[in-house]
C-alpha cells in the first residue's frame, strides 16, 4: 500500500481509507473487516455517529485487534448544528465511543447548505478550544453540496482536509481539488466505486466503452494518479470484499497513454451518441422556478444514454426529493415548461423535453437510505 501525506495534518495516510458505514450488522462483522484492511496496509479508518454503532464497534475491534494506536488514523464525523454547545458534546460523546484520549480527524458531517457552514463557522472558537485541549487534532469537513458552497467553505481556512465527490463521470469539482491543493487540505474521495457510477456493477456498454480497462480500473486510475488527491474512501460490509484493492495498493503512478486515451475516449463517445441533446454541465440553466437539479438530472441521462447507465441512474434519480440536502433538487416531472432556463442555456438544448424525458428513463420507487439526516 502506498501512502501519502494528508495535507497540512503531516499524517502519512493509506491511498485507500476504509469507511465503516456498511459494518453496522456486529461488532465481530466490523473487527473482521477491520483486520482485513489493516493487513492490506490500510491505516485510516472514517466511521460517523450517524452510522448508528459504527464507533463503539471501531471501539472493540481496535481493542480486540490491539491495533498499534500511533499507527492508526481514525476520523469520526459530526452533524453541524445551530447550537455550538451541541457539538461540542458531540464530539466528546464521539471520543468516549471510540474509547481514545483524542480523535486524530474530526469532520464536519455534510456541509451541504449555507446554514451548515455558517452554523461551523459560529462552532469553531468552541472546537477549536476542544482542538488545543487534545480532544481532536485535525478539523475537517465532509460535503454534498454545490461547488460554490465548497469553495467558500476552503476559503475560510479553518479546516484541513476536506471529503467530496469527485470522479471520472463526475468532474464538476475540478475546481475544487485544485482550490484544496492549493491550500494543503487533506483530499477525501468519498465513494468512488459507488456514487462514482455503481462500477462494481458496470453495464455491458460501459465495460465496451473503457477497453482494455474495466470501468472500475479505469476510474481508481484517474483519481490514484492525481497527487493532488489523497486518499479515496471503500466500503466493505465483508472482508473478502477488499481483494479488489490488492491491483490497486501501488497503482498511483502517472496515467499512461493507453489509459489517458480511452479517458478522452469516453467523452466523445458521449458527444457522439447524444448529439444535439448531450448536456455540457456548464449549470447555466439554474437556478430552477421549481427547483428542479437540471445539471444533475441531464448529467444521469447523459450516462443513461451514452454508457446504458440505466442502474445507477435509477440509483441516483429516486434519491431526488428523498434524501433531503444530501441530494437535493425536485424531479423532472415538476417541470411546468416556464422556459426560465431556456435563454440562458449556451447550447440551445430543449430542457423542458430533456428532463422529463430522463425522469421517464430514470424514475423508479424511492429506497430506504442507509442513515437518516
Amino acid at each position: 500500500m502506498h501512502y501519502r501525506q494528508y495535507g497540512r495534518t503531516g499524517r502519512l495516510i493509506s491511498r485507500f481509507s476504509l469507511g465503516l458505514m456498511r459494518c453496522l450488522d456486529s461488532a465481530a462483522q466490523l473487527e473482521a473487516v477491520l483486520d482485513a484492511a489493516w493487513r492490506l496496509g490500510i491505516n485510516h479508518f472514517e466511521t460517523a455517529q450517524s452510522y448508528g454503532p459504527s464507533e463503539a464497534y471501531l471501539a472493540q475491534a481496535l481493542h480486540s485487534l490491539q491495533l498499534p494506536r500511533d499507527q492508526v488514523i481514525i476520523t469520526t464525523k459530526i452533524l453541524p448544528d445551530r447550537d455550538p454547545q451541541q457539538m461540542v458534546e458531540a464530539v466528546l460523546r464521539s471520543r468516549d465511543r471510540l474509547g481514545i484520549d483524542s480523535i486524530d480527524c474530526l469532520a464536519l458531517h455534510g456541509l451541504n447548505q449555507p446554514e451548515h457552514l455558517q452554523q461551523a463557522i459560529a462552532a469553531l472558537p468552541a472546537l477549536q478550544t476542544l482542538q488545543a485541549e487534545g480532544v481532536f487534532q485535525h478539523l475537517g469537513f465532509s460535503s454534498h453540496g454545490d461547488r460554490e458552497l465548497i469553495l467558500e467553505a476552503i476559503a475560510t481556512d479553518a479546516f484541513d482536509f476536506v471529503s467530496l465527490h469527485y470522479y471520472l463521470l463526475f468532474q464538476r469539482h475540478a475546481p475544487v481539488i485544485e482550490a484544496a491543493a492549493a491550500k494543503n487540505l487533506g483530499i477525501f474521495i468519498i465513494s468512488p466505486v459507488d456514487k462514482g457510477g455503481l462500477l462494481h456493477q458496470p453495464s455491458a456498454q460501459l465495460i465496451e466503452d473503457c477497453q482494455p480497462f474495466s470501468p472500475l480500473a479505469l476510474n481508481y486510475r484517474f483519481l490514484l494518479s492525481d497527487r493532488r488527491i489523497t486518499t479515496l474512501s471503500f466500503g466493505a460490509a465483508k472482508a473478502e470484499e477488499l481483494a479488489v484493492l490488492q491491483d490497486f495498493v501501488d497503482a498511483d503512478q502517472p496515467l499512461s497513454l493507453e489509459e489517458a486515451e480511452a479517458i478522452a475516449r469516453l467523452e466523445q463517445v458521449r458527444q457522439q451518441r447524444l448529439g444535439r441533446d448531450y448536456c455540457q454541465q456548464c449549470y447555466a440553466c439554474l437556478p430552477c422556478p421549481e427547483a428542479i437539479n437540471i445539471p444533475e438530472v441531464l448529467r444521469l441521462r447523459n450516462l443513461a444514454i451514452a454508457h446504458d447507465m440505466q442502474a445507477y441512474g435509477r440509483y441516483r434519480y429516486r434519491m431526488f426529493e428523498n434524501a433531503g440536502h444530501w441530494f437535493p433538487g425536485q424531479r423532472g416531472s415538476r417541470c411546468t415548461d416556464c422556459g426560465d432556463c431556456l435563454p440562458r442555456c449556451p447550447h440551445h438544448l430543449p430542457i423542458a423535453d430533456l428532463v422529463r424525458d430522463a425522469d421517464q428513463r430514470l424514475a423508479g420507487a424511492p429506497r430506504r437510505r442507509l442513515w437518516g439526516d
